[in-house]
């Protein structure tokens, strides 16, 4: 299928107000903000009848579901039927992929129940402030902030929240009663209570109906209004992802965030508690053959039937069914063999996983939020310790591996300070920044102080392969230099038209041969200097190959 939204790429250059408010009222800007317009006028027959079969099976497949994930919420069975029609119509008309189904989740459903406790009033309450913060969110743009929760803390909280879920409806298939809400707690009541266990149990009681103001609500619900609109945009981008690089399309992250605020926010008003995109019936959704969002109203309408014509029904479904399906539905999510390809892939992505694995079975937020604490520590720490290559060619040459920005200042001082300036004698050094695209005040600063340590020890500071992109060249930095080797004589301007000269530098009597890049072009061949044969890098886009690459027909096969 062709994607469902084409957005325009981003413009370079400043346009004049007029242009940009022809732009911000044409037909592409509309079609950004309803994606069915992209999709629509090219609806094909064969289309339809895909999409009436995939939404009549989702349809099925979401009453039973709603149902039991309305039980994980603590709230009264109809209430999951309330929550799973309203996603069906908002996403045909603003969703930009055409497999996710918005609805009542175990996930969403387990984050609901820690803040309503089981207070249908709550519920709908939560669900109209979650869908206004994430359609503030979508409005303001701010989708990227997603980008910034790691793979290991997703899959750390969806392991736990799985865990935790199939755990809880033990006690329904048991039939036991007053069993703790707290996991560990949960845990030891539910086995020391097992001696308790009764056969066809009866249903919750509803809640009193106390009246509390607003006021203490919103009080009560705490680090939930941060939690569960921001899990729940989290989730459904996911999936959303994993299904468009399935199916050869993308999705837009904005988009999909205003689809779901504006289905919660009307999903309060007909009784629902905040959804989000569910896995399961999006595979489902996804493995029918749908064509487009519109899968979603036939979806929505079969709910909509249930609920007119079945409720009655309903009434009399045993706690230890719903309980059995949200098992099976939450099996899968327990993913034991990611925790191997962590180790194989980078060890360390292990740690924010246990941390958000271990603290949602405390609670489900301090899980979360632990794994994005520890995520964003280690992510500072790449970029305050970067990696360093030394190579000893009669001087010393270091390449970075990536931008320098204020946190990494000290670091690089330090390494320069005892590599060079504290060695007997000391050292010049060339510093290979080809792979530096970023750099700030205060490095341009540290760098000055550090010419000025190397000319009063009589040694060179040498920047190769420096992008410069402002005049602060011309504050003391040493980039305009002739290297005379072996009788060869290379005058290299490192800010010439746009021209970036790579040098590979070989001293101690080596003749010196550089790679020209000029206009895209790359030189790739091997080197022969003073009878030493020198294997360059494979460089493809300035991206240096450590794994399995083919690129242009070229494969490069290494471990």
């Amino acid at each position: 299928m062709e994607p469902l939204v084409d957005r325009p790429g981003p413009q370079i250059g400043r346009s004049s107000l007029g242009e940009r408010m022809a732009s911000c009222c044409s037909y592409r800007t509309l079609q950004a903000w309803l994606p069915i317009l992209t999709w629509l006028p090219k609806y094909r027959l064969s289309w339809l009848q895909m999409d009436l079969i995939a939404g009549l099976t989702v349809g099925l497949t979401t009453v039973p579901q709603a149902l039991a994930y309305a039980e994980v919420a603590g709230l009264p069975v109809q209430y999951g039927l309330y929550s799973a029609f309203m996603g069906g119509f908002i996403y045909t008309f603003l969703g930009t992929s055409k497999d996710v189904t918005l609805g009542p989740t175990a996930i969403m459903s387990l984050l609901c129940a820690s803040y309503v406790g089981g207070d249908p009033v709550r519920a709908v309450l939560l669900s109209l402030i979650c869908g206004t913060i994430q359609t503030a969110m979508a409005l303001l743009r701010l989708g990227f902030l997603l980008d910034f929760i790691s793979f290991p803390v997703i899959k750390g909280f969806t392991c736990a929240a799985a865990v935790t879920i199939g755990f809880g409806q033990v006690k329904n298939v048991l039939g036991l009663k007053d069993i703790p809400h707290e996991f560990f707690l949960q845990v030891y009541y539910t086995f020391y209570r097992i001696p308790e266990t009764r056969a066809p149990p009866l249903f919750e009681t509803t809640p009193n109906g106390t009246s509390i103001s607003f006021g203490e609500i919103i009080e009560d619900f705490g680090g939930g209004l941060a939690v569960i609109p921001f899990m729940g945009v989290l989730e459904s981008i996911a999936i959303a992802k994993a299904f468009a690089s399935q199916n050869d399309y993308r999705i837009n992250a904005n988009q999909e965030l205003f689809a779901i605020g504006l289905t919660n926010i009307m999903g309060s008003f007909v009784s629902a508690y905040p959804v989000t995109g569910s896995f399961g019936r999006t595979a489902v959704n996804s493995q029918t053959g749908v064509c487009t969002p519109a899968g979603g109203i036939v979806t929505g309408v079969v709910v909509l039937l249930s609920l007119a014509f079945l409720m009655p029904a309903f009434y009399y479904i045993p706690k230890a069914s719903l309980a059995a399906v949200i098992i099976c539905a939450v099996a899968p999510l327990v993913d034991y063999r990611v925790v191997m390809q962590f180790w194989r892939i980078r060890k360390l992505d292990l740690v924010p996983f246990l941390i958000t694995f271990l603290l949602s079975f405390w609670e489900v937020q301090y899980g979360i939020v632990g794994g994005v604490v520890v995520s964003g520590l280690m992510l500072l720490y790449n970029v305050a310790r970067p990696s360093i290559k030394v190579c000893d060619h009669g001087v010393l040459v270091m390449e970075l591996d990536s931008g320098l920005s204020f946190p990494s200042t000290e670091y690089l001082n330090t390494v320069l300070y005892t590599q060079a300036l504290q060695a007997s004698p000391p050292r010049s050094v060339v510093l290979d920044c080809h792979h530096v695209n970023t750099v700030d005040y205060t490095v341009v600063n540290e760098l000055r102080d550090l010419l000025r340590q190397f000319k009063l020890r009589g040694v060179g500071l040498i920047f190769s392969g420096l992008q410069v992109l402002t005049d602060w060249v011309c504050s003391g930095l040493q980039v305009l230099t002739d290297w005379v080797c072996s009788g060869l004589q290379v005058l290299t301007d490192w800010v010439c038209s746009g021209l970036q000269v790579l040098t590979d530098w070989v001293c101690s009597g080596l003749q010196v041969l550089t790679d020209w890049v000029c206009s895209g072009l790359q030189v790739l061949t091997d080197w022969v200097c003073s009878g030493l044969q020198v294997l360059t890098d494979w460089v493809c886009s300035g991206l240096q190959v450590l794994t399995d690459w083919v690129c242009s027909g070229l494969q490069v096969l290494t471990d």
